[in-house]
């Protein structure tokens, strides 16, 4: 069902009318226990959102558009391995590979799960290997450094969990990563290695993707010029791919090569053997709490009512705030130094999931889907884009991540972090009225007339949007449950704005240009000049003088 064919969209569409002029504050004015009824605790993540433009009556309404999209049965539909991803003709079925003690969660197709346990098999049995010193190199020293080559779900996922998690890293192992196909970032990552130590894990579903190959080409190519053409290069490669043939002809050992399926995205796949540099750096163990921790979101947003279910109440939330209030962007502010690449892969998970404006049909929709979501650490935001918060046209809605506990106790530092993050969410919503900003000036012995002049622009509107997210300290279990309450916020909005979250044929595109441009810009062909539009073909000709 598409949003606007919703019984409840033209009721909250009038609501919404009124609401952008109402105060948030008198929400809290009019319920005293407005809190409670606006928060919920989930496994290992408390969320906060009164702090919305939603009343009681429109938090009823939403609920409401949720079941009329039937939004439960979706979820079944989900867990169970139902094509739900019609475009491409497949299930989406991530959850499937951590529904390691609930049965209840598993697809339907028994066989899934027993591949999905031989493959953590494989896995745990490689890392002990080379934990253990066992993996030794082409010159039979143990390696000790691996380099994850990837890009997209491949790379922002598993990157994101081990730099959250800095502090489980094991002694005596390095995790890099190369993504991006511009040669500074392979050569800065070969400039740390030891050739004789070092493992490339090359991650490609389909062994095809340019960046990864282009990208691992490179990497043997300084591998023989380290180590000599005749090193045993296989002892360098291991592979996560559904292309097993292709891994082996590009040089990996058949038993170096982890499977991979084609019912999980990219952006879904770090539970996968995607995760192996997870398990690397963090320990096999550490990687199966990180699995468990998404289990457990996985059964709350499975088993909890709409109204008592995070990841539900907030896709509605985000849904309010972008296709009836009319915001255009979320932003997305861990207050945890180590978790600041967490806004880059909700990026990927978000816009390459709803960025659509046509339904499951292929009509177009008339109504604002996906927002833009941006983000980084918090308190560094607060002095460079937290001024437009505050005082800039429009809303931005905020999502605010915590900690009760640091694992790192530096004097009060924690203690400021989190008084940071919560001034900032207080200050959002009670602004500072033009009158207030004048008294103070005035009280700082500043004159009336120039406390005049200066307090229009010291006067804040409040009133902004913004969630509050909180676990008790991040690990494995806490991480892994964020990251999967967020895959099921971005489902579950897809499903009631009637999208399809798991194709991205926009990303597409792009790639069958490049491949017609490569030959023109090499210089080795003008064939195809013609075909190009006066910018494209001024801007290759320029670049080839």
């Amino acid at each position: 069902m598409r949003l606007d064919a919703n019984p409840a969209y033209l009721a909250l569409k009038k609501i919404a009318c009124h609401a952008k002029h109402e105060r948030m504050l008198d929400y809290f004015n009019q319920d005293d226990r407005r809190v409670a009824h606006f928060s919920i605790q989930a496994p290992h993540v408390y969320g906060d959102y009164s702090k919305n433009l939603i009343s009681s009556t429109t938090k009823s309404l939403l609920i409401e558009l949720a079941q009329n999209a039937d939004i439960k049965n979706k979820i079944t539909d989900l867990f169970s391995g139902k094509e739900l991803n019609k475009s491409e003709g497949r299930p989406a079925l991530h959850t499937a590979l951590r529904a390691l003690t609930k049965p209840l969660l598993r697809a339907k197709d028994s066989s899934i799960h027993s591949e999905v346990t031989d493959a953590l098999t494989a896995m745990k049995r490689t890392i002990e290997k080379l934990h253990s010193g066992a993996w030794l190199g082409s010159s039979g020293k143990p390696v000790t450094q691996l380099v994850s080559i990837g890009i997209g779900g491949s790379y922002l996922g598993p990157k994101t969990v081990i730099e959250g998690l800095r502090h489980f890293h094991k002694d005596g192992v390095e995790t890099y990563f190369i993504s991006n196909i511009d040669g500074s970032d392979a050569s800065n990552v070969l400039a740390k290695l030891d050739p004789e130590r070092c493992l490339f894990l090359v991650q490609s579903k389909s062994f095809t993707t340019l960046e990864t190959l282009e990208n691992a080409r490179a990497c043997i190519s300084w591998l023989k010029q380290k180590l000599g053409d005749d090193c045993d290069i296989s002892k360098h490669l291991a592979a996560v791919s559904s292309n097993t043939p292709k891994a082996v002809e590009f040089g990996v050992a058949e038993e170096h090569i982890f499977p991979m399926w084609d019912w999980v995205g990219g952006r879904y796949s770090l539970w996968s053997a995607i995760g192996f540099p997870i398990a690397f750096q963090l320990g096999f163990d550490n990687f199966i709490a990180l699995l468990a921790g998404a289990e457990d979101m996985d059964e709350h947003f499975y088993s909890a009512d709409i109204a008592d279910n995070l990841p539900l109440m907030l896709a509605l939330v985000g849904i309010w705030n972008r296709s009836f209030i009319g915001h255009a962007s979320i932003a997305v502010i861990p207050y945890d130094h180590q978790l600041r690449f967490l806004p880059e892969h909700l990026q990927q998970l978000d816009m390459e999931s709803n960025g659509k404006t046509t339904d499951y049909d292929g009509n177009q929709i008339s109504y604002a889907s996906g927002p833009l979501l941006f983000g980084g650490a918090g308190t560094n935001g607060q002095h460079a884009y937290h001024q437009l918060f505050h005082q800039g046209r429009g809303a931005v809605p905020i999502d605010f991540i915590i900690a009760k506990q640091s694992p790192y106790p530096v004097r009060d530092n924690h203690a400021h972090l989190l008084g940071n993050c919560l001034a900032q969410s207080q200050a959002l919503m009670v602004g500072k009225s033009k009158q207030d900003a004048f008294k103070e000036l005035v009280e700082l012995g500043m004159s009336e007339q120039d406390a005049h002049a200066i307090a229009p622009h010291k006067a804040i509107k409040g009133n902004k949007p913004n969630n509050i997210l909180m676990v008790d300290k991040f690990t494995p279990h806490s991480v892994g449950a964020l990251i999967a309450l967020y895959e099921h916020k971005v489902f579950a909005q897809g499903q009631i704005w009637g999208i399809n979250s798991f194709d991205q044929w926009g990303v597409e595109l792009g790639k069958v240009l490049e491949k017609e441009l490569f030959p023109l810009l090499k210089g080795n062909s003008d064939a195809g000049f013609n075909k190009l539009d006066p910018s494209t073909a001024s801007l290759i000709k320029k670049l080839r003088s």
